[in-house]
């Protein structure tokens, strides 16, 4: 079995809050707190979560946008978390992003010519005729047509201009594209194409995805195995079929009974979760979820829960479930 593409441990980022004259640090907020996955070559690992959960700052974490409090993120096996930025450069090139909103990812002052070609000609020196045809290529392969290379990003849709910021990830050539939310601005038809884009590159290219969301439907077709978070922690970890067809942390429960079924003949039972998420700033002692959980217990309250194997490639952090495994 081949190492992972990228190795994630004990991922941590506090973000200080500062008050006062002097901005004297009076609290963190805990934006993802010592979560740990890896993803494998051709993979694409879905984390989804609610608004606030930490998804995104995961994914700016991994791409070294932002530092690090704890932990450790490796790159085929090198440790990236603690690289200076000149280091960092050469590995730019095999890590790139696709944002949420097209437009504003979009230098609204440069043609899609000199948006798509800009990573080439940060990494290589290569003539204008050979970028030109390089452009026109990814401009192919993402399904925009070759005479749209002299549009601004104001003249194209929705649509095409997420496939304009595909075409700029795609340009140097990555290994792992970080998908924050790519699809949520877009309307459902457009989503559709976008995603079925994104899996036929990954099976042209054998690119991996880490694809942030919060729609499961999505995440479903999309995704190899998902990760669920809740206030900065990894809740579950499995395999997308067995989540969907077995989910073992209350949360996830939670947010599969929320995803609409399209058929008005089956009967879904809701799980109405009661309360509102807790504040990052302030998070509650024990399991996170049990402010907010059917089934929290004393226990619960009190002591934080370890990630558990409850069978071979499904993880989940949950007393209920260790109680279970043991037989208690």
């Amino acid at each position: 079995m081949t190492a992972p593409l990228l190795q994630v441990a004990n991922l941590t980022k506090h973000f200080p809050v500062r008050t006062g004259v002097f901005s004297r640090v009076s609290a963190q907020v805990h934006a993802v707190d010592d979560i740990s996955f890896d993803i494998a070559q051709g993979e694409t690992l879905g984390l989804v979560g609610e608004s606030g959960c930490g998804k995104s700052t995961t994914g700016k974490l991994i791409l070294k946008l932002i530092e690090p409090t704890a932990g450790s993120v490796m790159w085929r096996g090198e440790r990236i978390d603690r690289l200076r930025p000149g280091e960092m450069r050469k590995l730019r090139r095999e890590l790139q992003a696709v944002f949420q909103d097209p437009y504003s990812s979009l230098n609204p002052r440069m043609r899609a010519v000199d948006i798509v070609s800009e990573p080439i000609r940060n990494f290589e020196s290569v003539s204008r005729d050979e970028i030109h045809e390089r452009v026109a290529a990814l401009l192919d392969k993402v399904g925009l047509r070759r005479d749209q290379m002299v549009k601004y990003p104001y003249e194209f849709s929705g649509g095409q201009r997420q496939r304009l910021g595909i075409a700029r990830a795609l340009a140097p050539n990555p290994r792992l594209i970080v998908c924050d939310e790519p699809v949520s601005a877009l309307d459902v038809s457009v989503q559709a194409q976008v995603i079925n884009l994104l899996m036929d590159l990954q099976q042209e290219l054998g690119i991996s995805y880490l694809f942030v969301a919060h729609d499961l439907a999505v995440v479903k077709h999309i995704s190899h195995r998902i990760a669920v978070m809740y206030l900065g922690k990894i809740v579950e970890l499995t395999d997308k079929r067995s989540l969907f067809e077995d989910p073992q942390h209350p949360y996830t429960e939670a947010l599969l009974s929320a995803v609409p079924v399209p058929d008005p003949r089956v009967e879904r039972k809701r799980v109405i979760l009661s309360g509102d998420v807790p504040s990052p700033v302030n998070p509650p002692p024990g399991c996170r979820f049990h402010t907010r959980c059917p089934y929290a217990f004393d226990r619960c309250r009190i002591e934080e829960p370890k990630m558990i194997a409850v069978r071979p490639g499904h993880w989940v952090a949950c007393h209920l479930r260790e109680q279970a495994a043991r037989g208690v």
